[in-house]
């Protein structure tokens, strides 16, 4: 089962108080309800393709409109081919659309009659039926971190950027073919999200992986630091190595002054040694910038003998 698919098991068991639950309601029925007529009746669908978000559909339906919705699943005859659950109302269609608080467009869409909920717990209880009719939300174990909302229109999406600005989320909101997406990409504002809808233990797994990550990223970016340091010390001690042969071979090390033949001398008994290590086998008496220095002078009579030219006294 996917963390998406995890995250809205655990939603549908959240208790909603009877203002809630007819606020998550009226969200569920918004964005995956539609009127039309059926044998001459006017008919009722909500559709999911979540067997446990159905089963919330159901039974709030029956609680709310105190009526006995039917249940009806068909098979997608499109990629998956997913099962599709429809929970549907052919009595009292309109009674029950005014006690769920929705009214129908002149498509069958439907939208809040009655506004967005007005306490706190119902504007939780809305958000969280809006993520179970339209939301999904990547792995935390994946490259990257996403949650959307997919909607109809853009006042739906606007709806659900009213309501989550409460909580300092600010999600984007992007036009896509069929609709628009409501999307947030920062792991932390995922956090948020998923407390203010009341997937506590999909948040605990979302941290939990996230903090993991972070911390192998960290060790990551440390060891590749490392590496680095380390590829750099070996390269600067081979391109010193060989300028100290090359002295040697052609004017011979006993021909530099004495701080210079000491560097040499140091660098050929420990050619793995960084800087730091080196200015300890000296005795602290040269800093790195004074060893630096050192073998700079190093590589200048190197470039000298190379061209031919005379090596005067170097300091």
């Amino acid at each position: 089962m996917s963390f998406a698919a995890q995250t809205k098991k655990e939603l549908t068991t959240v208790a909603n108080d009877p203002c809630c639950m007819r606020a998550e309601l009226q969200a569920l029925v918004t964005f995956n309800g539609k009127v039309h007529t059926l044998d001459g009746r006017r008919v009722l669908d909500v559709e999911t393709e979540n067997v446990s978000t159905a089963r919330r559909i159901y039974t709030q339906l029956r609680a709310v409109t105190e009526l006995h919705p039917e249940v009806l699943v068909r098979k997608k005859m499109r990629l998956k081919k997913n099962n599709v659950y429809a929970v549907r109302m052919v009595y009292n269609v309109d009674g029950a659309m005014e006690r769920i608080g929705v009214a129908a467009a002149d498509d069958g869409r439907l939208r809040p009659a009655d506004g967005a909920p007005v306490q706190n717990c119902c504007e939780r209880a809305f958000l969280r039926g809006a993520f179970l009719a339209t939301g999904s939300v990547n792995d935390p174990g994946s490259n990257s971190y996403h949650l959307e909302l997919t909607v109809h229109e853009l006042e739906q999406a606007e709806r659900i950027q009213r309501l989550t600005a409460v909580y300092d989320l600010h999600p984007r909101v992007i036009r896509r073919k069929n609709g628009y997406v409501v999307y947030l990409k920062e792991g932390e504002k995922i956090v948020e999200f998923l407390s203010v809808i009341g997937a506590h233990q999909a948040l605990l797994r979302f941290e939990d992986v996230r903090i993991l990550k972070g911390m192998r990223n960290q060790v990551n970016r440390l060891v590749n630091c490392e590496t680095a340091n380390m590829n750099k010390t070996i390269s600067a001690a081979v391109r010193q190595l060989e300028v100290i042969s090359l002295i040697d071979e052609r004017m011979g090390l006993d021909q530099l002054p004495d701080h210079l033949r000491e560097v040499a001398d140091l660098r050929r008994r420990f050619p793995e040694a960084n800087l730091q290590e080196l200015c300890e086998r000296l005795g602290n008496r040269v800093t790195k910038s004074g060893l630096n220095h050192r073998f700079r002078k190093l590589e200048q009579i190197a470039d000298h003998l190379r061209q031919g030219r005379s090596v005067g006294a170097h300091g």
